[in-house]
């Protein structure tokens, strides 16, 4: 059974204890059927140990006294004392909530009051972590590609924490705002990410490393750190002038990406409230995420497969 479209009921059906979580975990990382050591990722000479239970084998190739994994070893769940269930049913409401649920009200909705806070944010950071896309593909067809900047308004911060127009440190911009650029191709993946600062050197590396030669358009708006981009390869490269109240030109427009950046503003304001630059990759990682296998059945599956 497929859980991306499932409710939070049926997904307690699904999983009633450890034994089918752990099933589900060993179907979803080895789906060969075949187990690999996480160390070596060797297939041969692997024997489980009945004596430690169904899920405990050792690993030969490793050494001659053998390594010992489970189906946890090498995953955000391995080294806890929470049941894989709960893990399931924090992933389960990250994934299910558009905006993105915060560590408060999941601890709030999951956990008993002896359970802290900080525990439930630990295990929500390491969850996002896991939505990291290493597979990422480059974007192709139409591309749109912006900017933006996450954080409060330097006028709405106590005295002692406004930052000025000088924009308070490495990595903040004016106002005391986070930048981040993204791109997003039409009916299709997007991906973000934080930048240090918006200059030509940054931007033509997030092309190289994020926009496919075979697109047949790139739209941007009328920054002009655009102009210094060398877009030799990428062509053809068009823009429209927002300064002039220009925002669609035919197929050239970052309509969908401003939407992308709207959710995940609201998303940052309405759930989290605050997000420090030293985690909000792992924000974007979830909000890419969930836009990213939005069509995708199994999308509980995917998660936990890669974490």
């Amino acid at each position: 059974m497929v859980l991306g479209m499932m409710n939070l009921n049926e997904l307690l059906e699904q999983f009633p204890n450890e034994k089918a979580c752990k099933d589900y975990l060993v179907a979803r990382r080895w789906p060969s059927g075949t187990v690999a050591c996480p160390r070596c990722q060797s297939t041969e000479k692997i024997y489980k140990v009945a004596s430690r239970g169904p899920w405990r084998w050792i690993c030969k190739s490793c050494n001659k006294s053998g390594y010992g994994f489970s189906p946890t070893t090498g995953t955000v769940f391995e080294d806890t004392k929470y049941p894989l269930r709960t893990w399931f049913i924090v992933a389960f409401l990250m994934l299910h909530s558009k905006k993105g649920m915060s560590a408060r009200q999941i601890h709030r909705t999951v956990f008993k009051k002896t359970t802290s806070y900080e525990t439930v944010w630990y295990m929500c950071t390491r969850i996002r972590a896991a939505m990291m896309n290493d597979e990422f593909g480059k974007l192709t067809g139409t591309v749109e590609m912006d900017e933006t900047y996450i954080g409060g308004k330097d006028s709405n911060r106590h005295r002692g924490k406004k930052v000025g127009k000088r924009g308070g440190g490495r990595g903040l911009f004016h106002g005391g705002k986070v930048g981040v650029i993204g791109a997003i191709a039409r009916k299709g993946n997007v991906t973000a990410q934080v930048i240090e600062r918006l200059d030509v050197p940054t931007v033509s590396r997030f092309v190289r490393e994020t926009v496919s030669p075979a697109v047949s358009l790139v739209a941007t708006d009328d920054c002009h750190i655009y102009d210094g981009v060398q877009w030799g390869l990428f062509h053809p490269h068009q823009s429209v002038d927002h300064s002039k109240g220009e925002y669609v030109r035919g197929q050239v427009h970052t309509a969908n990406l401003d939407q992308f950046w709207s959710l995940l503003k609201r998303g940052i304001m309405g759930s989290f409230h605050h997000v420090s630059k030293k985690y909000l990759p792992f924000y974007i990682n979830e909000f890419t995420f969930r836009h990213n296998h939005r069509k995708d059945e199994d999308m509980f599956g995917l998660l936990i497969a890669g974490c």
